[in-house]
């Protein structure tokens, strides 16, 4: 098996994106640009991974070790070309890969197949293999000129003749070198240029030069479609949540709007899963086989479990988890919370830092009120509990099995297995007052205390 070496470029700066946060973290379906490459990259099958970022770049480094911890990192001191930034990674490179990959933290769309078509020519003889795309509209890139399958030149669009400029065939940047010559070409280089920096596109000219040859590689344009600004960004994210959605209806789900989902790239679903519409999924989300989310809910960061019912309008914030046949109901939020199998929350509530037994019942505009201003503290409730509704549980607390809250109850102490807890003010009524209050009122007299 032929052993690859991936290196990520991911030293751009990505002014036009009007940003204190270096380009390539800049999120696509809930998840890094750059993570979504190293990812490309992982189930390509790369041995290794090389990483070139910019000076003072701490926050990508760590976000490419969170991804793919055996990276190694680099840094390119100076931004000098693509051809340079390669070179950063020297290290990797002379440990003498069968192929190397050459790629770019801004392009999210990358899939792995395409990477391993681009190998494809390397395995039959070739000392360069190069990503092509036919854009709507070619303007700006430069063109791919090939004669009988073979790649002869990459010529930049202003130094292209009339004839070359009208080549729908466009560079899209991503590379494949022979592992074993690719120090070699790299190191013949020059700057020999106007901007005075060292072109990557130039080993195409410098391997046939060599007595080797370069091949193309035509992809969608979608699969290699970089992001150097907000607009772009917003296309990108597009084009993956359709993949998204696509994939989601391939696995047996039932989106009933799919234009109106929003996925992340993590998200995971089980059969028979029925989404409404409008709904978004945040990171770090499993809902299991035949549950139902529906319309206008936030899910991220949760455990939806098999056969629970989400929503309408409702919010599952990180570490919520909910059990087989749970129901979390309409204006309901539950954060960093495990409710067992058959627990229903129907609505207008709050749970947060709990653990709900299973088959208890929480009514209406029940609140853990689990926040003291300095620290979070936890509510345990316990199996076939009533909580009535308007209740405020006030942490830390617990609820034993079987017991029964009160409507409109505080409860501030621990309550019993199979305890009625009363946690209110006795009502007082004062007969006729009421309407000595009306005379008084409309009297303009206020009411004595």
């Amino acid at each position: 098996m032929r052993q690859l070496l991936v290196i990520v470029l991911a030293a751009g700066e990505g002014t036009r994106m009007r940003s204190a946060l270096p380009k390539v973290l800049h999120a696509v379906a809930g998840r890094p640009m750059v993570a979504h490459v190293l990812d490309a990259a992982l189930a390509a099958g790369a041995a290794q991974i090389a990483v070139v970022i910019g000076p003072d770049h701490d926050k990508v480094a760590a976000e490419v070790r969170r991804v793919a911890p055996q990276a190694e990192v680099f840094v390119q001191a100076e931004r000098r070309g693509t051809a340079h930034a390669v070179l950063a990674a020297r290290a990797a490179l002379e440990r003498g890969y069968d192929d190397v990959v050459v790629m770019y933290g801004d392009t999210p769309l990358v899939r792995p197949d395409t990477l391993a078509a681009l190998r494809v020519p390397l395995a039959e003889g070739a000392g360069v293999a190069v990503l092509g795309f036919r854009p709507a509209d070619p303007t700006g890139y430069g063109r791919l000129v090939t004669e009988g399958g073979e790649l002869l030149a990459i010529r930049e669009e202003k130094e292209a003749s009339a004839e070359e400029r009208a080549i729908g065939l466009c560079n899209a940047g991503l590379m494949a070198l022979d592992g074993r010559a690719a120090l070699d070409l790299l190191d013949r280089v020059d700057d020999a240029n106007a901007k005075k920096e060292f072109y990557l596109t130039d080993v195409v000219a410098i391997a046939r030069t060599l007595g080797r040859t370069a091949g193309v590689c035509e992809v969608a344009a979608e699969d290699v479609a970089g992001v150097n600004s907000r607009a772009q960004l917003a296309e990108a994210e597009a084009i993956l949540q359709q993949r998204l959605r696509a994939r989601a209806l391939e696995a047996g789900v039932t989106l009933v709007a799919p234009e109106t989902v929003f996925l992340s790239a993590d998200t995971s679903f089980g059969r028979d899963v029925v989404v409404e519409p409008n709904v978004f999924f945040g990171a770090g989300v499993r809902v299991e086989e035949g549950a139902t989310i529906r319309a206008f809910s936030h899910v991220e960061g949760a455990h939806v479990g098999p056969g629970a019912i989400v929503g309408p309008f409702a919010r599952l914030r990180p570490g919520a988890a909910l059990g087989q046949g749970v129901h979390v109901g309409n204006f309901v939020e539950i954060k960093a919370s495990d409710l067992a199998s058959g627990v229903k929350v129907n609505h207008l509530s709050y749970v947060g830092d709990s653990s709900v037994g299973a088959n208890t019942n929480i009514g209406a505009g029940t609140i853990t009120c689990n926040y003291d201003g300095f620290r979070k503290h936890r509510t345990t409730i316990g199996a076939n509990a009533f909580i009535g509704t308007n209740s405020l549980l006030v942490a830390p607390v617990s609820v034993g099995d079987g017991a029964y809250l009160a409507t409109g109850s505080v409860i501030t102490d621990d309550v019993p297995a199979d305890a009625l807890a009363i946690g209110r003010a006795r009502q007082v009524n004062k007969p006729g007052l009421a309407a000595r209050l009306r005379a008084r009122l409309s009297s303009g007299v206020a009411p004595k205390a």
